[in-house]
């Protein structure tokens, strides 16, 4: 049977406390949970959207012609909430005696053979924040900006992959992102664009997505985020600043499970009625190691 590697691509040692839906893990620190609403800390759920939870796994509809739950233009597609775990992992990530200072989460995606991935879409990713202030960290807002981050991922045209990061505003986050290759732009009043191109998505085939982030301390720029796509890192930007001052108690509270087409304008949206499923939904708390560059060094 294959174990806590294979989710979360680190040394079972480090791992403190974790969930997952899929039935591969063997390690007794990695809670096997049922794929349900109850169990993952669901909530938030867009009230335009529907998430049927189903065995096999998750299926969702991009209609055609819809695009972003938001827009005001052409009908919504995909779907959205925000997932933080069952019960005793969600009071560990708000627990600060926990030390949940370093955070995992992963999925697997498929999209159908053949699938148009159009402009772009949305994909889901760690949210995180001060309280509340972590909820609706998207959509080019600009308050309260310095006390919530959100790292959903994206595809582009193509099925070109990157991470779509709001995080607080400030010269060395700007600095530290723009600099993750093979391409990273800022949008005006919106998000990253992060590592454009470090990978790409394929149509008709599961894709493993692994998210790390490590929280910084207050005042430092020790802030930490990984992309890593079947097992394998794709980029890893370091430096950078999640928690501030103005919100000194942010963490990581959960996975904002979200997908859509789009962008907000009709080019973006679906040609076609289109399906993708999402499976082995996992989270895991991990001891952060001094001097360890890479979590994946010790395996």
């Amino acid at each position: 049977m294959a174990g806590v590697a294979d989710l979360f691509t680190v040394s079972p040692s480090r791992v403190l406390l974790g969930f997952t839906t899929s039935n591969i893990s063997n390690s007794p620190l990695i809670s096997a949970v049922p794929l349900t609403d109850k169990t993952l800390g669901v909530h938030k759920v867009a009230s335009t959207t529907t998430h049927n939870l189903v065995r096999p796994p998750i299926p969702i509809d991009q209609d055609e012609a819809h695009i972003n739950p938001g827009n005001k233009i052409v009908p919504a597609g995909g779907f959205g909430f925000y997932l933080r775990g069952p019960p005793d992992f969600a009071q560990a990530l708000n627990d600060p005696a926990t030390g949940a200072v370093e955070v995992i989460f992963g999925y697997d995606v498929l999209f159908e053979e053949g699938f148009d991935f159009r402009e772009g879409g949305k994909l889901p990713g760690i949210y995180g924040g001060a309280g509340d202030a972590a909820y609706g960290c998207t959509g080019g807002r600009q308050t309260d900006r310095c006390k919530c981050f959100n790292l959903r991922l994206m595809w582009r045209e193509n099925g070109v992959g990157e991470l779509y990061a709001y995080v607080p505003q400030s010269e060395v986050n700007t600095r530290r992102l723009l600099a993750v290759p093979p391409r990273s732009i800022q949008h005006p009043d919106y998000g990253f664009s992060v590592g454009r191109g470090a990978w790409t998505f394929a149509s008709g085939r599961w894709t493993r997505v692994t998210e790390r982030v490590k929280i910084n301390d207050v005042g430092q720029e020790n802030g930490e985020i990984e992309i890593l796509i079947d097992g394998k890192s794709v980029f890893l930007a370091q430096g950078l600043v999640l928690r501030t001052p103005e919100g000194p108690d942010a963490h990581v509270q959960g996975l904002h499970f979200q997908t859509f087409f789009g962008g907000h304008s009709p080019d973006w949206a679906s040609p076609k009625d289109q399906r993708a499923w999402f499976a082995n939904v996992s989270g895991a708390i991990i001891k952060s190691q001094a001097g360890v560059a890479n979590p994946r060094d010790e395996l």
